[in-house]
């Protein structure tokens, strides 16, 4: 049954300000990212420049056409050595205790393809340290995938690095960083025989279950709903299937409220190597995604894309762990092996 939800403004500073003064936005972050129980652990970057609508919509249509590749062709881009965190990944996640099969999602580093790093680390963390896959310039149907993914993978890397300039720590833990990983994310329409009921009973996290990201902070856009048809090639872009679909977080408090991403827009969130690095004053952010329902919710996908931002394996951040061995915990716990 489904938790009630609270209202809670999402805290919002604009693009231009985060360029030209970022040290002064620090009550807005302290607001957003703070201890008190109305901070909601993300924060809103409007007024982005005109170009960044088209890059989003480009690449997450994209991860639309993708999703349509046969499984054969699917597969040629997936990578089981590095635990699918480069190339296509589907079912390998393990979400509420069982495979998720609910999303698919391509893995690339978008500022990066080959890591300048020893071999040992090459091997011992193939998760950050691997190689980018992409799909073939000629693939029917995804021609110009890897261009759109740094496109806008590298616009959310440098609006993420101007805002960890007036973050605490940040900039050290980060500035020469090779580990940044992108994730494109497509949501699969719900069948009629999923594990979710499109009713007000419906789970909360039933498209994508409550978890933390592992990052320092993530780079979320907002999310685009595509409805595929019987009549066009081209699926069309929609609203959300209803009022209640969509990302949902905690507060510090503990209250359940939904969050809504402007197109134009970006969302920063804390994660949970900030959490550990920053000794529990930021704290990372529990979130999930619901579907909502609605009728004619089958045939409609959700597509979005984050960025994750975090240190190098060998940075400290606590005295007992470094980034590298936080990240095997988190993995062992969602990846089998």
């Amino acid at each position: 049954m489904v938790t009630s939800t609270t209202f809670y403004r999402a805290v919002c500073i604009s693009y231009p300000d985060l360029i030209s003064s970022p040290l002064e936005l620090q009550a807005s972050i302290e607001k957003a990212f703070g201890s008190d129980p109305s901070s909601l652990g993300i924060i809103v970057v409007t007024g982005l420049p005109p170009v960044y609508a088209e890059l989003r919509e480009r690449l997450l249509k994209l991860a639309y056409y993708f999703s349509e590749l046969d499984n054969t062709t699917r597969e040629k881009y997936t990578d089981a050595s590095s635990r699918y965190s480069f190339g296509w990944s589907h079912g390998k996640e393990i979400m509420n205790g069982k495979p998720d099969f609910l999303k698919g999602s391509f893995y690339a580093n978008p500022v990066i393809d080959a890591p300048s790093v020893f071999e040992q680390y090459r091997t011992s963390y193939p998760e950050y340290y691997g190689n980018n896959i992409w799909p073939d310039t000629e693939e029917p149907g995804v021609e110009g995938f890897e261009q759109a993914f740094k496109n806008l993978g590298q616009r959310n890397h440098s609006a993420l690095k101007q805002f960890s300039n007036s973050n605490i720590s940040l900039p050290t833990l980060i500035s020469t960083s090779e580990t940044t990983k992108a994730r494109l994310l497509h949501y699969f329409p719900p069948s009629d025989d999923a594990s979710v009921s499109h009713t007000e009973d419906e789970p909360i996290d039933s498209w994508c279950g409550f978890h933390l990201d592992h990052s320092l902070l993530t780079g979320l856009c907002s999310a685009m709903y595509l409805e595929k048809t019987d009549s066009a090639t081209e699926p069309n872009v929609v609203p959300s299937p209803s009022p209640s679909s969509g990302l949902y977080i905690r507060t510090r408090g503990g209250d359940l409220t939904k969050v809504s991403i402007p197109v134009d827009s970006l969302a920063f969130q804390t994660g949970e190597a900030l959490e550990v690095a920053t000794g529990g004053k930021l704290r990372a952010t529990p979130h999930c995604v619901r579907v909502g329902g609605s009728p004619g919710v089958g045939k409609v996908s959700r597509e979005t894309f984050a960025l994750f931002m975090q240190p190098n394996v060998d940075q400290q951040l606590s005295p007992d762990i470094t980034f590298g061995q936080f990240s095997k915990r988190v993995f062992e716990e969602h990846y089998s092996t």
